[in-house]
């Protein structure tokens, strides 16, 4: 992972650094990091700042286990703020939320389906066999697979008799079915935009 070009001297430097969920998009936290924290950063892919209370490096996690793990660091336009990808292990804010700004809201848009990936997981991890999805997922890939054709087919027919209202419904279905597969599968999400930004790269 390449440093950033910042402008230290304009920021006195200290630069923010915004944390965002890399699956789900939504913001997590914000801190600060000089050239030593972010130089750990991304180094150690933990997200890592310069504690202005301690007057020292902090690695977001190193007393609660609640890490901040790397995917990508980005600079502004003016080179003077961080964005930081990241995936958390356990929530981010001390208070027990998934952010620091509160998780009074669902990360709204595409986001979204980041989120609702993470639940689903977390859903068939706790293995309550009274939730569809469980049930649904114990049945194995033939069955899921299965599952995905028919809802494949079902947005199809709803997309030719016009009615929008039972498209979108339709297309949800599928959508979730998918994100099923995917887990049965062993995979996420991730990997299938993966292929996508992959075919939409710019050509050399």
């Amino acid at each position: 992972m390449k440093l950033p070009k910042i402008d230290w001297k304009k920021t006195n430097g200290l630069v923010p650094a915004i944390v965002q969920d890399a699956a789900t998009l939504q913001v997590l936290m914000l801190g600060y990091m000089n050239a030593e924290a972010l130089k750990k950063t991304l180094r150690t892919k933990k997200v890592t700042f310069f504690s202005r209370t301690k007057n020292r490096l902090w690695t977001k996690g190193e007393s609660s286990g609640h890490f901040l793990k790397v995917v990508s660091v980005e600079v502004d336009c003016d080179n003077d703020t961080l964005l930081v990808k990241a995936n958390p292990v356990g929530p981010t804010c001390h208070r027990g939320t998934v952010s620091c700004f509160g998780d009074g809201a669902l990360v709204g848009g595409v986001g979204f389906l980041g989120h609702l990936e993470q639940f689903l997981d977390e859903r068939i991890k706790g293995g309550d066999t009274s939730s569809y999805t469980v049930r649904l997922a114990k049945e194995g890939v033939g069955r899921v697979a299965q599952k995905v054709g028919e809802e494949g087919l079902e947005t199809a027919l709803a997309a030719v008799a016009g009615k929008d209202k039972d498209f979108a419904g339709e297309a949800a279905d599928l959508l979730y079915h998918l994100i099923v597969l995917l887990r049965v599968k062993k995979l996420k999400l991730a990997d299938a935009i993966a292929v996508l930004e992959k075919r939409h790269a710019p050509k050399k």
